[in-house]
């Protein structure tokens, strides 16, 4: 097979495997206030957008009160139900242990929708050297 032909074929197979690739994505929520609308908003709009994105939130410190039973944000709308929608789109949330440790806070105090990871920075770090992409909102 000539060089050129190899190239081309090369090239093809290259855009095949991109175009195939699923997007990996870990949202990072410290701050609940600051950042945890603007990241569900994100999400959203990522997976209409890419409906095959793979996604995981991660909170740690006051970012995780958005998870917490009855938690409104401040035009008095309740988070759980944009939490479960997202979930059920294949979204993960997962709430650092540590934290919870940190602010004497219980597993059973957050919905349903939640996962618990021993430490959010750690997990931040696992994903990012699994291949997600970082974003923080």
């Amino acid at each position: 097979m000539p060089f050129r032909s190899m190239m081309a074929a090369a090239i093809l197979m290259a855009g095949m495997t991109l175009a195939q690739a699923q997007d990996k994505v870990v949202y990072h929520v410290n701050d609940t206030a600051s950042q945890a609308l603007a990241a569900l908003r994100n999400i959203r709009n990522h997976l209409d957008t890419d409906p095959s994105a793979q996604i995981t939130l991660v909170a740690h410190a006051f970012g995780i009160d958005f998870l917490m039973e009855g938690m409104k944000d401040r035009g008095e709308s309740a988070f759980e139900p944009l939490v479960a929608a997202l979930k059920n789109r294949g979204v993960k949330f997962e709430v650092c242990e540590i934290t919870l440790i940190n602010r004497n806070l219980k597993k059973e105090q957050f919905i349903q929708e939640v996962d618990f990871t021993p430490s959010g920075v750690v997990r931040l770090t696992k994903l990012q050297l699994a291949g997600y992409a970082y974003i923080k909102p």
